[in-house]
Parts: C-alpha cells; sequence; structure tokens
C-alpha cells in the first residue's frame, strides 16, 4: 500500500471514530479513560499536537470542536454527567495521566 492510501485510510477511519463518539455521548469520557487509557480530550490534544507540528495555526478550543463536534464547554454542560465515586477510584487506579 502506498504512504498516500494510508494515510487516506487513517484518516476516514479517525473520522468515523470521532463521528461514532459523538453519536454515543452516553460514553463518558472518565469511562474511556478507565477502560482505554485515552478519551475525546485526548484525541483533541493529539489533533492539535500534530497541527503544531505541521505549522498549522488550530487552538486548543478548535481542536476540541474538532472532535466533540460542538464547542466543548456546550458538550459538557448537555452531555456530562457528574463521575460516581466508582469510576473515579477505577480512574485512580488506572493512573491514566488524566
Amino acid at each position: 500500500m502506498d504512504d498516500t492510501t494510508r494515510t487516506e485510510l487513517e484518516a476516514a477511519v479517525f473520522r468515523r471514530l470521532v463521528e461514532h463518539l459523538r453519536t454515543r455521548s452516553d460514553v463518558q469520557n472518565i469511562d474511556l479513560m478507565n477502560l482505554a487509557g485515552f478519551c475525546r480530550n485526548c484525541l483533541s490534544n493529539w489533533l492539535k499536537e500534530e497541527a503544531d507540528a505541521k505549522g498549522t495555526a488550530m487552538t486548543k478550543d478548535e481542536s476540541r470542536e474538532a472532535v466533540y463536534g460542538m464547542p466543548y464547554e456546550t458538550w459538557k454542560s448537555t452531555y456530562q454527567g457528574t463521575a460516581s465515586p466508582e469510576q473515579l477510584a477505577a480512574m485512580k487506579k488506572a493512573q491514566t495521566g488524566h
């Protein structure tokens, strides 16, 4: 497989992952962190880091909106619930760095 095709496929997979996460707003970031060691914020941070590395202007707010599909504060107020004691304990045990 040539590099261009690989990059196009990877980009398509990223877009599908982001769209999937947008449709699964019931899945909290803390659940993602506890199970997979990353969350929507990680994806947005990685996007911004790659933009920075390429010299492409992107703010943290822009990268978060690209992942969440809306301003981050809107997503938080609409979908983010309060973490349960069990979720917080699992996150502390996992020590994912979040």
